[in-house]
């Protein structure tokens, strides 16, 4: 446990100790094992990840076991990096939430992270057989508009690192293949857009655009998923509209 300060909160200590033995473990820790390396009684314990599991800071799984949660992602999507202080959630969101509103569909951006892609913000289409989508969310590094794009603008030692861990597929369009796909991301860096048809979950399409600072760094990717079936003129109104967002996105990007 963190040595307590004269002015510090017991409770938020307690819980920062909590998150802290949590985030060391990845396999996640019973009530009963936090009890034991944390020297907190088992009440206050239980207490404190109640409240927590409430608000989707920790999740427990099958076993008993708890883990850090999802609303964690959600929050972090917010702090901006030290290199650029862009808060990019923040310069997204009225975008997405125009756009989900005059196009009927959701919408989201995404960033690489280190367990693949990350749902960074996102808005809900009201459109009939809208998707759902929702910040937080991880997808995989290979499958789907917005991971083949990221894939796309990585320099050359990092898509080499990320094309020799083992690709799964998801349907049977996912691209599995490294030099296959290798060969894909060099084609939609030259397009300067991404399409998912159907490689991520079956019956599901997207089209992706990337968001770039003013320096021209591609920063994340903006997408909006739809269902398989949508007829050629409106996948085509999809596609100019997720480019042209993501080209505001990109146009109110600090200097």
């Amino acid at each position: 446990m963190s040595d307590a300060a004269p002015h510090d909160v017991p409770v938020i200590e307690r819980m920062m100790d909590i998150l802290g033995a949590l985030e060391q473990r990845g396999t996640g820790l019973t009530i009963s094992e936090l009890t034991s390396a944390l020297a907190l009684p088992r009440t206050t314990i239980y207490r404190i990840l109640n409240t927590l599991q409430r608000h989707e800071v920790v999740r427990r799984d099958a076993s008993g076991a708890y883990h850090l949660g999802r609303r964690l992602l959600s929050l972090a999507a917010h702090v901006a990096t030290q290199a650029s202080e862009i808060d990019l959630a923040a310069i997204c969101q009225p975008h997405l939430d125009r756009l989900a509103l005059e196009l009927g569909e959701s919408v989201k951006v995404s960033v690489l992270s280190q367990e693949g892609i990350l749902v960074l913000a996102a808005a809900t289409g009201r459109r009939e057989y809208a998707l759902s989508v929702a910040p937080g969310q991880h997808v995989p590094i290979h499958a789907g508009a917005a991971s083949k794009l990221l894939l796309a603008y990585m320099d050359a030692p990092a898509l080499n690192l990320w094309l020799s861990r083992p690709l799964s597929a998801y349907t049977a369009k996912t691209i599995t293949d490294p030099k296959r796909l290798r060969s894909e991301v060099v084609r939609i860096k030259r397009q300067g857009w991404a399409q998912d048809s159907g490689e991520n979950a079956p019956g599901v399409q997207a089209f992706a655009a990337p968001i770039f600072t003013r320096g021209g760094e591609m920063v994340a990717a903006l997408s909006i998923p739809f269902l398989s079936g949508t007829d050629a003129a409106r996948m085509e109104e999809i596609r100019l509209a997720t480019i042209g967002a993501a080209q505001a996105i990109s146009g109110d990007m600090p200097g």
